[in-house]
């Protein structure tokens, strides 16, 4: 395999693997695990689809990657309370 692939793939894994975890449970969507896998996966595909010169993935995983950064850095949000 080439590179293009290998970060494509690994890059792919993890977005699929924060996908699973949370659609288990495992990770809440709001984890910093969870944006973070979010970010370098996305990083990743972007990257690779870079490489391949495929600009429809290149804004897909480019766009992910952005708001998975924004989310990792603005930490957990405060949910608003049920009225009584």
């Amino acid at each position: 395999m080439a590179l293009v692939d290998w970060l494509g793939a690994v890059g792919v894994s993890l977005l699929l693997l924060a996908f699973v975890l949370n659609a288990r449970g495992v990770l809440a969507s709001d984890a910093r695990a969870y944006h973070g896998m979010n970010v370098v996966g996305a990083a990743l595909s972007c990257t690779a689809s870079v490489l391949l010169d495929y600009v429809p993935f290149v804004v897909l995983e480019g766009t992910w990657a952005v708001v998975a950064a924004v989310a990792l850095v603005r930490g957990p949000r405060a949910r608003p309370t049920e009225p009584s």
